[in-house]
């Protein structure tokens, strides 16, 4: 298994310097469609007018090989025109771009080597962004938090579909954050760009139609939902630390101000936040595990095949990652994710009978809300949180941590 934390070399985009930036996001965009992650739309023509150079004039791209220590990157600038060919590439290939190293100041960098350390800000796929900002169905004056504002062009495509008066861009890194402004400023855009911690939303402009959160959680803070308006959405990753699936959080509030929310099994999600913890298998380990010489164990064999390749699976446990739906006083609705059969998927493994209570956890008075009930008791009376096998593909992403299986039927 790969190092997860590691991004797969980006995708060369078939243009050259002299064929311009215009061609390379034409032919981005028509890679998108092609491979089913862009359909026509708002967010189509954002991307298509999005100059990356623009938002990312400057870019990391890694020198060293997989598990060599420490890792070397490269520092390229599209001032020095020695770098754009492969600056180009590297910008409309598809992949994560890399933007900031060790949380340094980002304008008026110095372009050239960098060694050791790790990169704390990035643009995520484009592939993944785009089919998260589509189902946002971003439109005209809606008013769009961004959380985790990174290489800015979440922000940049809100602010193209929405108008940047309604969007609201946060980043903790006070760098990230200038560099930001400054970009987006460049394309025309001056939304509000601010410095603060995710986790509290931007509570100075609260009931926002539609969140983007640019990073994985571990549970979802009550402050996202809180800050929804009637009829507002918000989508953000649900992980751990374990190379795994992630989980998508759909969370919706209804024009009548009831908050609604489900956990949708997907192939692909953001990373977690710099700093947050990743597992990973280094090239000696999974040598070990090849030679089934792990800890004294020899290997086992078994006749069950592995599942269609278009499975996914959730445990209903993801749901405690939602605070506030039990507990705390929040009106809500629970929501059961169903699977969407498709040609070879196995039947999605289902709650027990009975099902699980609803996620535990501490609510606000600090008392613990119910546990499943003990055996003879009769079950819980509310809809038990199912798990999905969906098999929609979402181009491009970071490898997803810790999806846990269901559990069987």
């Amino acid at each position: 298994m790969a190092d997860p934390t590691v991004p797969p070399p980006p995708a060369r985009a078939r243009t050259t310097p002299e064929d311009g930036p215009a061609v390379a996001r034409a032919e981005l965009v028509a890679r998108l469609e092609a491979d089913g992650a862009l359909g026509p739309g708002p967010v189509r023509d954002a991307l298509l007018g999005l100059r990356r150079e623009v938002l990312m004039p400057q870019a990391y791209v890694r020198r060293s090989k997989p598990d060599e220590t420490p890792l070397r990157w490269d520092l390229l600038d599209w001032a020095v025109a020695a770098d754009r060919e492969e600056l180009l590439g590297l910008l409309y290939g598809g992949q994560s771009v890399s933007v900031q190293h060790e949380g340094e100041p980002i304008l008026g960098r110095v372009p050239g080597p960098r060694s050791g350390g790790s990169m704390t800000a990035m643009s995520s796929t484009v592939g993944m962004t785009a089919g998260l900002l589509q189902r946002l169905d971003l439109r005209p004056g809606q008013r769009v938090l961004d959380i985790g504002t990174g290489a800015g062009v979440s922000a940049a495509v809100a602010c193209a579909v929405a108008g940047d008066a309604g969007v609201v861009t946060v980043d903790r890194n006070p760098h990230v954050t200038a560099a930001a402004r400054e970009r987006l400023a460049a394309l025309g855009y001056r939304p509000t760009a601010a410095t603060g911690d995710g986790q509290h939303g931007w509570p100075a402009q609260r009931a926002y139609d539609r969140t983007f959160v640019s990073y994985a959680v571990t549970r979802v803070p009550l402050a996202w939902p809180e800050q929804l308006a009637p009829g507002g959405l918000a989508l953000a990753t649900l992980s751990t630390s374990s190379p795994s699936w992630p989980g998508l959080a759909v969370i919706a509030r209804t024009g009548a101000g009831r908050l609604e929310a489900r956990v949708e099994a997907v192939e692909l999600g953001h990373r977690p936040a710099h700093g947050g913890k990743q597992i990973f298998l280094n090239a000696r380990f999974r040598k070990r595990i090849d030679a089934g010489a792990v800890d004294g164990e020899s290997t086992h064999t078994t006749r069950t095949g592995p599942p269609p390749s278009g499975a996914r699976g959730c445990g209903w446990r993801w749901t405690t990652s939602i605070p506030g739906w039990c507990g705390t006083g929040v009106p809500t609705a629970w929501s059961s994710v169903r699977p969407r059969a498709g040609p070879g998927s196995p039947p999605a493994p289902t709650a027990p009978e009975g099902g699980p209570s609803p996620p535990t956890g501490r609510g606000r008075s600090g008392r613990r809300s119910r546990k499943p009930p003990p055996a003879g008791r009769p079950p819980d009376p509310r809809p038990p949180t199912v798990c999905t096998s969906n098999p929609t593909k979402t181009s491009g992403s970071a490898p997803g941590r810790d999806r846990r299986s269901c559990p069987g039927p």
